[in-house]
């Protein structure tokens, strides 16, 4: 699942990259309401986590904005203001839920995936496929061939990304920034160590090779012959 953030909290936004992350998810993480607006009209998002007071442009208008749109990414309001009336203005701006500061982790991540199955806008948009390699973001499940394959939620948000970049050569900066924390040693030999655990699964007994590396860029997901 892909999820967009819009918090200004640096603590809270680490705390939740990681932890997302670690749940299997893609997050892609801004601080400021216009950039977050900007961000969810060009890009796709099953889920969208936005703090109500943010720099700018605030949350509840972030979520007007692109329901004027006619966007309707489901959006989950995170705000300290957690009365009553606090909560029906933040529906009624265009938030499908909301949930009041402090939250536990796990009723977070309950709710943004009951979110992106409840508004799912059909298979086609949950499930990615090249050749015969199949990920299902919602169930987390991938299969190859029919035969199911077993990956640890880094190694499965690593794939995500390079099967939505299907095609594409995905440089290490690009990994970096949106499969691990931003503040990685570009240097670390992390994705190589990854690279290699999610090659050894994929490819190792089927054919053809679909996880490429391209000398001096970075590593492709393709079944086009190289």
């Amino acid at each position: 699942m892909r999820i967009l953030l819009i918090e200004d909290d640096r603590d809270a936004v680490e705390y939740l990259i990681r932890a997302f992350r670690e749940s299997g998810h893609v997050v892609d993480a801004v601080c400021e309401g216009e950039k977050g607006l900007a961000l969810a009209l060009c890009e796709s998002y099953h889920v969208m986590v936005v703090d109500r007071m943010i720099p700018g442009r605030d949350g509840l208008s972030v979520i007007s904005g692109l329901r004027e749109a006619g966007l309707h990414t489901p959006a989950l309001i995170l705000s300290a203001l957690g009365a009553v009336d606090d909560r029906v203005t933040g529906l009624r701006a265009g938030g499908d839920d909301y949930l009041a500061k402090p939250y536990a982790f796990s009723e977070l991540l309950a709710r943004v995936e009951a979110l992106a199955r409840r508004y799912s806008p059909g298979e086609a948009e949950t499930r990615i496929q090249v050749a015969d390699l199949e990920l299902d973001r919602l169930s987390h499940r991938v299969r190859r061939a029919g035969a199911v394959i077993s990956l640890q939620p880094r190694e499965f948000c690593l794939l995500e990304y390079l099967m939505r970049n299907r095609n594409r050569v995905v440089t290490r900066t690009m990994l970096l920034e949106h499969v691990w924390d931003y503040h990685f040693d570009p240097q670390t030999n992390v994705i190589d160590v990854h690279i290699s655990r999610l090659r050894s699964k994929i490819d190792k007994d089927f054919s053809p090779s679909l996880l490429h590396t391209v000398r001096g860029s970075g590593y492709m997901i393709s079944d086009q012959p190289r």
